[in-house]
């Protein structure tokens, strides 16, 4: 029942928004099976202009149609320009759903690869700025912005999640390149996900505590009122700013007391929704803020920043950055041949065992968005 009146729902909002903008239904084929994925087109595309691209995903159990109008971008995108992709999730258990591990984890589906293979594709049939490239969600489709903020970050710049959280496995594994800015927006009675988490899932302090550790925020938010403009919805909310991170970015958090497992500001009213905020409108205002560029410290990085020692070496060498850095690595003979190569996530320090190598000629070179940024010269006698 609850299905049939949502497609209600969702009929009328079609009515209702006079769309402007092209939809497009289509499908890749990755890992032998064919994935499908809406695409919205606002009005305001040029191929002649590059666009930012933000990923939808939704929930476990629904579709990309579903969220199409779930978490409804059309009318900003029309005016914002940017382009909407909404992927559909593979079935699991009987529901559609995507791998983050956790409460899915005996899923077998590379979603992460899909995501990545959706947008080379959309980079090839449409002026993507691929500096700026997000991903949002609803519930599980939360679950899977903030996985990709850990597995695909050279790839996404900014990530916000609706009613989702991290699985233990997204969060001990998570290895971001860069600092990434993140928006949580979550109610305090959420039946489905938890505020407070669970053996299967994070609590929502601990993911804000995360990705502000990451990004080097202050670790005392900002936190304000959001004016309680709807009182009938029964719920308030709180906003929380983590400021000042690396690069300028930030994290923030807007806490529905009393919220339940629903998207702010949905058209019509299901239990649990808040009418103070506008989720999609917080989102985007959230995104444009952000450039994969700005925060990879790609244009600011110069040879006189990194220093090696002992140089030359015998067992060992130490590389030193006089900021945290954010990147790749690799370590090259005489004759052009890949010998170690790593990544670096915010650290300032690292330590190389190079024990096994011959002696001879070797360079380190470090890496942003796979061009070569700087190398070095050292000699292991």
């Amino acid at each position: 029942m609850k299905k049939f009146i949502l497609l209600v729902f969702m009929a009328i909002s079609f009515i209702n928004y006079s769309q402007q903008g092209t939809t497009i239904t289509d499908s890749i084929m990755h890992d032998g099976a064919y994935r499908s994925y809406i695409i919205y087109i606002p009005v305001s595309y040029s191929a002649s202009t590059a666009a930012p691209l933000v990923f939808n995903f939704h929930g476990r159990g629904s579709n990309a149609i579903q969220q199409y109008y779930y978490g409804d971008f059309r009318e900003i995108a029309d005016t914002a320009g940017f382009l909407v992709v909404h992927p559909e999730g593979t079935v699991y258990q009987g529901g559609t759903h995507w791998n983050v591990g956790g409460f899915v984890g005996g899923s077998t589906i590379d979603d992460v690869g899909f995501t990545e293979a959706l947008l080379d594709t959309l980079i090839n049939q449409y002026n993507i700025n691929q500096a700026r490239v997000y991903s949002t969600g609803m519930s599980n489709g939360g679950y899977m912005s903030l996985h990709l903020a850990c597995f695909l970050s050279s790839r996404i710049t900014a990530v916000a999640s609706v009613t989702g959280s991290m699985t233990p496995y997204t969060y001990s594994m998570c290895n971001p390149l860069h600092p990434t800015p993140v928006l949580q927006i979550h109610g305090t009675s959420d039946p489905t996900v938890p505020y407070n988490g669970d053996t299967w899932t994070q609590s929502i302090d601990e993911v804000l505590t995360y990705w502000s550790g990451h990004n080097q925020c202050d670790a005392n938010p900002t936190i304000s009122d959001i004016p309680n403009s709807n009182p009938l919805d029964q719920s308030t909310v709180k906003k929380y700013v983590y400021n000042n991170g690396l690069y300028g970015s930030t994290v923030e958090h807007f806490k529905v007391i009393g919220g339940g497992h629903t998207w702010p500001g949905f058209s019509f009213g299901i239990a649990g929704t808040n009418y103070d905020i506008d989720a999609s409108i917080e989102i985007w205002r959230f995104f444009s803020q952000y450039d994969l560029n700005a925060l990879s410290y790609l244009k600011e990085i110069s040879t006189a920043e990194i220093t090696i020692s002992p140089n030359p070496f015998k067992e060992s060498f130490c590389i030193l950055f006089s900021k945290p850095m954010f990147g790749n690595y690799s370590l090259i003979d005489a004759t052009g041949k890949k010998l170690l190569s790593n990544q670096v996530a915010g650290k300032n320090q690292l330590n190389i065992n190079a024990k096994m190598l011959d002696k001879g000629i070797y360079y380190f070179v470090f890496y942003g968005d796979q061009n070569e940024i700087v190398s070095h010269k050292l000699i292991k006698q």
